[in-house]
């Protein structure tokens, strides 16, 4: 959530981020917000000058009964007063809803350096790691492979449970799991806390961390007569966690790793790629989480994409790094970059994100920071989040970039050890 102190003192600089991710719809949401805002500080301002008055006059009735005098006139006031409150107070709690509302809607203000553009087409490429690689033979795609190796049932998954789930077999189990052990190591020799948080979090915890709380409905699974929903990914329950906490300066930053299944909806999202294990509506994932000084967090972004380019390294994975354009940032991003691996159709495409959230979703859950003991909050932490490494995009990437003629697969060697030896796949 944007600071309101900001769009009232400086409108013009929400504008021009909403400009630049190119959000019609978002800044008209912007001047509605600047009127609402307006009339409600008017309107209270009014509101709170009736309400001295309304005690002046009581205060008054009450002199004139004590010296026995008439007090008709006086008590008609007040009570004309009493139902201009009433319809005030209605008036002041309205705006204050329709502010709140769009505020709570309103995206995080872009960092300079993200690049302009309208869509994923537009991103800018940083990098690119390994060599692609060089088959002769037809490469097959992941589903193909696992399926041939028994490792996979869609169909049956499909009548148990509906489309976008799968039942995964025998060394596609273990190598999710030698994929995550294999984070999780890596990151807690970084000093990163290991944390395994709860699969549901609350509306409030949701709405803190989500960037559009709009988005609900599209991308979240919600549990039947509750307030519960099953989270997309472990940033959730792992910001959450400090829902109202106040830190102080030398506890920070803290570093969390956290490792999770994820559920989301929206697998046959229009336009993207969603075969086989690369967009499903549960998966397994490691997570990067960090909350910090507004002084600290552009330095912990780039290291934050250190580790997860380190992890994709040693597992020999072909990859590449993009730079997300203002119209692919996600809302709660004031920047990010994307981690994309190389598919056996030639085409990368995105395997987990990195984003510097700022103090946006901190605001929203009043999560602050003090530099001294007792004294006033200095302000808002800022918290990033990062795709260590997501298991069934990791799987993917594995299976197609070390498929062998014969059909198996080679098991990278720093996950070796997690499978109980095993080198290779059929």
């Amino acid at each position: 959530m944007l600071d309101i102190n900001l769009i009232r003192e400086n409108p013009d600089i929400v504008r021009d981020s909403l400009e630049k991710r190119g959000d019609v719809e978002k800044l008209k949401m912007l001047d509605e917000l600047i009127e609402y805002d307006k009339n409600w500080r008017q309107s209270l301002t009014r509101l709170n000058d009736l309400r001295h008055r309304k005690n002046m006059i009581t205060s008054e009735i009450a002199e004139l009964k004590k010296k026995r005098k008439n007090t008709k006139e006086k008590i008609e006031e007040v009570d004309d007063i009493a139902q201009k409150i009433d319809v005030l107070t209605g008036k002041v709690e309205k705006y204050r809803e329709n502010t709140d509302n769009i505020l709570l809607r309103l995206p995080n203000l872009l960092h300079d350096s993200v690049p302009m553009g309208k869509n994923e087409k537009d991103n800018v490429e940083i990098r690119v790691w390994g060599k692609q690689p060089k088959f002769d033979f037809k490469p097959k795609s992941h589903l193909e492979i696992a399926s041939d190796l028994g490792l996979i049932e869609s169909e049956r998954a499909a009548k148990a449970v509906g489309a976008g789930f799968f039942y995964l077999k025998n060394e596609l189990v273990l190598l999710d799991l030698a994929i995550q052990r294999f984070a999780i190591s890596f990151l807690m020799k970084k000093d990163f806390t290991l944390v395994e948080p709860p699969y549901m979090v609350n509306r409030k915890a949701y709405e803190g961390m989500i960037g559009d709380p709009f988005d609900f409905a599209e991308a979240s699974y919600k549990i039947e007569d509750s307030e519960l929903y099953l989270i997309p990914t472990a940033e959730y329950p792992l910001g959450s966690m400090f829902i109202d906490e106040i830190f102080e300066l030398q506890d920070l930053p803290v570093k969390l790793v956290g490792v999770s299944a994820c559920f989301r909806r929206e697998v046959g999202t229009h336009g993207k790629y969603m075969k086989g294990l690369f967009r499903t509506h549960q998966f397994n994932k490691i997570e990067q989480f960090i909350v910090c000084t507004p002084e600290q967090s552009w330095d912990f972004l780039e290291e934050l994409q250190r580790n997860s380019e380190e992890l994709y390294q040693e597992l020999g994975l072909h990859h590449r790094v993009v730079s997300l354009c203002s119209g692919d940032m996600t809302a709660k991003a004031a920047k990010a970059y994307d981690i994309e691996v190389w598919m056996a159709d030639g085409e990368f495409r995105e395997s987990g994100s990195n984003s510097n959230c700022t103090d946006y979703q901190a605001r929203r859950l009043n999560i602050r920071f003090r530099e001294k003991l007792g004294q006033a909050p200095a302000g808002f932490v800022h918290t990033l989040n990062n795709t260590a490494l997501a298991t069934s995009r990791t799987m993917i990437a594995i299976l197609e970039q070390f498929q062998q003629r014969d059909g198996s697969v080679v098991i990278p060697k720093v996950l070796r050890p997690f499978m109980g030896g095993i080198e290779r796949i059929g």
